[in-house]
Parts: C-alpha cells; sequence; structure tokens
C-alpha cells in the first residue's frame, strides 16, 4: 500500500512538472529572445522590463489589465471549449464582433427594465456567436470542410455584415467622422465595481469567472463533458462507446461561438455602450495565444490572460522612456510560437519516461536487472 502511495505521489509530481514545464519554457524563451532583439537594436535588455513591472504596481493600470483580461479570459475559455474537442475554432474574432454588434443593436432599439435587459442583451450575444460558430460546424459535420477554413472566411464575411448593420441607412448613426450603433438605453448597462481614482472594474469580470469555474465543471464533473473529451480524444472510441461524435463535433462548435459572444460584454456593457470604429478587433486572436499558454486550464487561461493584458497595458509607458511599446508585440508573438514548441517538447518528452517506466514493469515482471533503466527515469 504504501509503495503504491509513493508510486502515486511520483505521478502526480511528474504531471505537474509537466504541466508547468510547457509555459515556463515558453515565458523565458520569450524573455531571453527579445532580450536578444533589444541588445541588437542597442538598448537595454532589462531596463524594459522594470518599467513595465513598475506600471503594474499603480491601480490604474491594474483596473486597465483586468478588465482587459476579463475579455482575453472569455475569448479564449471559447477558444478551449474548441481545443477540448480536438477543434481549432479560430473564427473567435468574427463570432465576439459579430455578437457585440447585433447586441448593441438591440440595446439601443429596445427598452426594458434592467433585471430583463441585461439577461436578454446576454442571450442576444450567446445566440448570436452560436449561430455564427454553428455555420462551420454544420459544414463539418455535413460536408467536411476543415472548421479552420470555415472559421476563417466566416471572420471576412463577419466583418462585411458588421460594416453593413452599423451604417446610417441600416441600424447605425453618424456622428461625426464615427459610425455607431447609437448610445444603448441604461437599463441595458451592467453595474461595474468602483475603485475610486482607479477608475471601475467591469462588473462582467466577475461574470467571466464564474463561467470559467462552470467551464471546470461542466468538462470535469458532467457526462457531456466526458464525451466532449472523449471524442476530442479519438471519435471511434467515443463511437464505440454510444456517443454521437457528430452530434458532440457540432455541440462544441455552437457552445464555443456562445462564450466567444460573451468576450466583447464586458466592454460594451461597462464602458463603451455603443459599437462604432473604436471597438477592439483582436481579442479574438489573442484568446488563442492564452488557451494555448494556459494549457486549457481555466486557472492556467487566467494567469495567461493577466499576463498578455499586462505586456499590452504596461508597454503604454515604454514610448515615454524611449523604447518602441511593440517590444510587447514581438514578446507576445515569441510566446505563441515557443508555446506550441515546447508543449510538443514536453509531450514527447513525457511520452518516453512513459514508455520506459512500462519498460521497467515489464523487465521486473520477467526478473531482469532494471538498475540501469530506473537511473534513466530517474535523470
Amino acid at each position: 500500500m504504501a509503495i503504491d502511495m509513493k508510486k502515486k505521489f511520483a505521478l502526480d509530481k511528474e504531471r505537474l512538472l509537466l504541466g508547468v514545464a510547457g509555459p515556463v519554457i515558453a515565458l523565458v524563451t520569450a524573455v531571453v529572445l527579445t532580450s536578444v532583439v533589444l541588445l541588437a537594436s542597442g538598448k537595454s535588455p532589462v531596463e524594459p522590463y522594470s518599467i513595465m513591472f513598475t506600471q503594474a504596481t499603480y491601480s490604474d493600470v491594474q483596473v486597465l489589465i483586468i478588465n482587459q483580461a476579463g475579455m482575453y479570459y472569455l475569448a479564449a475559455l471559447a477558444v478551449a471549449i474548441g481545443f477540448r474537442m480536438n477543434l481549432f475554432n479560430i473564427g473567435v474574432d468574427g463570432q465576439y464582433r459579430l455578437a457585440a454588434v447585433v447586441a448593441a443593436i438591440v440595446g439601443a432599439k429596445v427598452a426594458l427594465p434592467g433585471i430583463l435587459q441585461i439577461p436578454l442583451l446576454i442571450l442576444v450575444a450567446m445566440l448570436t456567436g452560436a449561430m455564427w460558430a454553428g455555420i462551420a460546424g454544420l459544414l463539418k459535420v455535413t460536408r467536411g470542410v476543415s472548421e479552420v477554413v470555415a472559421t476563417i472566411m466566416l471572420n471576412s464575411i463577419a466583418s462585411s455584415l458588421i460594416g453593413y448593420l452599423y451604417l446610417p441607412s441600416v441600424f447605425g448613426v453618424q456622428v461625426g467622422n464615427n459610425k455607431t450603433t447609437g448610445t444603448m438605453h441604461k437599463s441595458g448597462w451592467f453595474p461595474g465595481i468602483n475603485m475610486g481614482e482607479a477608475g471601475e472594474i467591469y462588473g462582467f469580470v466577475v461574470i467571466a469567472a464564474l463561467l470559467g469555474v462552470a467551464y471546470w465543471f461542466v468538462l470535469n464533473r458532467t457526462r457531456f463533458g466526458f464525451d466532449l473529451r472523449a471524442t476530442g480524444a479519438s471519435e471511434s472510441a467515443a463511437a464505440a462507446s454510444g456517443v454521437d461524435a457528430k452530434r458532440m463535433l457540432l455541440t462544441a462548435m455552437l457552445v464555443s461561438g456562445a462564450l466567444a459572444g460573451l468576450a466583447g460584454l464586458p466592454l460594451l456593457l461597462g464602458d463603451t455602450h455603443t459599437y462604432s470604429l473604436t471597438f477592439p478587433t483582436t481579442i479574438g486572436f489573442q484568446g488563442i495565444t492564452i488557451a494555448l499558454l494556459g494549457r486549457n486550464s481555466p486557472v492556467g487561461i487566467a494567469f495567461a490572460a493577466l499576463l498578455i493584458s499586462w505586456l499590452e497595458k504596461a508597454s503604454a509607458a515604454l514610448d515615454l522612456q524611449g523604447y518602441d511599446k511593440e517590444i510587447a508585440v514581438i514578446m507576445q508573438g515569441i510566446i505563441t510560437i515557443a508555446v506550441v514548441v515546447s508543449y510538443e517538447a514536453v509531450r514527447v518528452w513525457g511520452q518516453r519516461r512513459q514508455q520506459r517506466r512500462v519498460g521497467i514493469e515489464l523487465a521486473i515482471a520477467a526478473g531482469e536487472n532494471t538498475s540501469e533503466l530506473k537511473k534513466e527515469v530517474a535523470a
């Protein structure tokens, strides 16, 4: 019994190390390579990081980071749902923007009491995102069209559709040189958390955190979550156990799109209260980086969202100190590449260790000398 407990502890420890190794390697690689770029350009490889860390100590910057992280968190959860199903929903960007513009139009045209208006806008955003992602899902299950190709094309179509929807002759309002969907009724404004002079944290950030808990519970404690993960691991094995793989694939795309539809709501309901030309357009793509870095774990995604938000918001001060704020963009790009490479390297290393461990067990069963093998596994 003691031996079994020891073995279990060793395996748990190894799983933890393998889980942490990927993001740590990616971050270290990003810092080292960015420092090399700084040195090559004749700049200090240390001072930019010091400036950005100092920025993170200011309460107003902290509020900006948290608000941005809330939006990134929702987008990353949408991407992670797809990843767990072995799907690459690269269309989160189009899904959240289309959902935001439709919700903004409804919020400007419909006036209900707050207790009804806010749930209505949330439902509209989720349904819009799910509908747009569902097109790619239907193409996948009925015609075998790659979800990557379909969602990329749908991103482009969404951009054109958004441009049409908020034309002044359709649902839009011309305000100077800017086109908007008009200001939403106040009953649809989501109350925030007042931080005094530092500003206001979007109240929808709390909803994002609760959705992270729901994501963990559904995927790890429900039959639906098990079926989804099983289908992502092996469609044939899932089908053998009675799971309809095509139904699960379509469901995963719908859920992913519904979550994507919420990604723009923290900003829309908590700050701008309208959709205009200045509404952010890259949240969905950042969600891919964050989901990869967070390894599809709700806690890991939260830390990754805060990291990417910090790089964005704290880098604004670099311009004032003679550094280009694009340093943060370079770091984000390197992190994206490094995280994919490092995870694959860690996965291969973990598989080799597992194969050696099985070899030891077989050798023990055969009565062979396993001292050399044990040394290799321990190394």
